[in-house]
């Protein structure tokens, strides 16, 4: 049987591995979620079907994942939340600026 264990103490902090690709790769995925309804939200200036309460709980998991991260240093998480944080706020401004 192949042991794909990892201990992550013994891993220098500086030195990337084949699971923080992975990691890198996902936060990327989650990162450019947000992307097409920010985009469509400035090209058209609606947003009236968006939930403020959807991105009011995405502000505030994505804070709560910021906080972890940074506790354990994890550089993917760190970088996906920190992305869908600021698109989430750019909706939030969108939602008030563009109130009809």
């Amino acid at each position: 049987m192949i042991n794909l264990s990892i201990n992550l103490l013994e891993i220098p902090a500086y030195q990337l591995h084949w699971f923080d690709y992975i990691g890198y790769f996902g936060s990327f995925l989650t990162s450019i979620t947000f992307i097409p309804q920010v985009y469509k939200a400035w090209k058209t200036k609606s947003v009236g079907d968006l939930s403020i309460w959807m991105i009011s709980i995405v502000v505030l998991s994505t804070m709560v994942w910021l906080v972890y991260a940074f506790a354990i240093a994890s550089g993917p998480v760190i970088v996906a939340n920190t992305v869908v944080f600021i698109l989430s706020l750019i909706l939030i401004y969108f939602k008030y600026r563009f109130k009809r």
